[in-house]
C-alpha cells in the first residue's frame, strides 16, 4: 500500500505543479471542473444516492451550476459566493458538533447532503479559478495554497502521532487530535510567512496579513477534512472512491482544499493584500 501511495504521489505531484503553473487560467478552470465533477460522483455516493442514473444527474446539475456561474461572471458573483461559502463552512462546523443531526438515509438528509455538495464544490471551483487568474502571481498563489494544505495535513499527522493526547472529534474521526491541528497550522502558517517574505518579496506588514489569510484558510481546511470523514463514517465507507491508487478517491485528497480555497480568497481580499 505504501509503495502504491508513493508511486501515485510521484506521478501526481509533477502533473499538479505543471498544471497550476503553466496552464492558462481558462484551461486550468476546465481541468479543475473535470476533477471536481469526478469528485461530485463520489459525493453523490457519500450523500446516499444509490443509482448510477441519480449520480449522473447530480453531476449534470453541478456542471450546469459551474456553467451558470461562468456565464454570470465569476468576478461579478465573487463576493456573494464567498460570503455564501463562509456561511456554509460555519454551518458545517456546527454540523460537526452535532454529527447525528443528519445521520439518517431518508430523503431530507440525502437532499441536505446533496445541497452541501453544491456549497462545497461551486465556491471552491470559483475561488481557485479567481486566485489563479489574479494577475501574474495567481498561479504561484494557487501552488502556495496547495502546499499549505499539504503541510497542514502532514504537520497534523506527525504532530498528532508523536504529541497527540487530546481528541479533536472522537465521534467523527477518532485518530485526529488537537495537538495535530496545532502542528498542522504551525507548519502551514510558517511556510506562508517564509514564502511571502522570500519568494513574493513582501514587506513585513504584507507578510503578516498573508499569514493571517493562511491561518483562516487552514483552520477551515480541518473542517473540510472532518466533514468528509463524517459523511464516510455515516455511509459506512472507508474511502470516497478508488480512482487514485493507494489514495482512494478525489475527495480523499481534496477534502481540505475545497474548504480552504474560498476562505483563503475571502481572507485575502478582506485583508486587502
Amino acid at each position: 500500500m505504501l509503495r502504491t501511495r508513493l508511486i501515485s504521489a510521484i506521478v501526481m505531484i509533477p502533473l499538479v505543479v505543471y498544471g497550476v503553473l503553466y496552464l492558462s487560467t481558462d484551461v486550468f478552470m476546465l481541468v479543475l471542473a473535470v476533477i471536481l465533477l469526478a469528485g461530485v460522483w463520489e459525493w453523490g455516493r457519500l450523500a446516499g444516492l444509490q443509482t448510477v442514473t441519480a449520480r449522473l444527474a447530480y453531476m449534470v446539475i453541478m456542471a450546469g451550476l459551474f456553467w451558470t456561474a461562468l456565464r454570470l461572471g465569476l468576478e461579478v458573483i465573487a463576493m456573494p459566493l464567498l460570503l455564501l461559502a463562509c456561511a456554509w463552512w460555519l454551518c458545517a462546523l456546527i454540523w460537526l458538533t452535532r454529527p447525528k443531526l443528519c445521520a439518517a438515509n431518508n430523503a431530507a438528509c440525502v437532499t441536505a447532503k446533496l445541497l452541501a455538495g453544491v456549497l462545497v464544490c461551486v465556491p471552491a471551483w470559483a475561488a481557485l479559478t479567481l486566485v489563479h487568474g489574479a494577475a501574474e502571481d495567481g498561479p504561484r498563489l494557487v501552488l502556495i495554497l496547495l502546499v499549505m494544505v499539504w503541510l497542514a495535513d502532514s504537520g497534523a499527522y506527525f504532530a498528532g502521532r508523536y504529541l497527540g493526547k487530546h481528541k479533536l472529534a472522537p465521534v467523527v474521526s477518532p485518530g485526529k487530535t488537537w495537538e495535530g491541528v496545532y502542528g498542522g497550522l504551525l507548519a502551514s502558517v510558517a511556510f506562508a510567512g517564509a514564502i511571502a517574505w522570500l519568494l513574493l518579496d513582501a514587506g513585513f506588514p504584507w507578510t503578516v496579513k498573508f499569514m493571517l489569510a493562511a491561518l483562516v484558510a487552514m483552520m477551515f481546511s480541518v473542517v473540510g477534512d472532518l466533514l468528509v470523514s463524517l459523511l464516510k463514517r455515516q455511509g459506512g465507507i472507508k474511502d470516497s472512491g478508488n480512482i487514485i491508487p493507494g489514495h482512494g478517491g478525489i475527495f480523499d485528497r481534496i477534502d481540505s482544499l475545497v474548504a480552504a480555497a474560498p476562505l483563503f480568497l475571502a481572507a485575502y481580499r478582506w485583508l486587502e493584500l
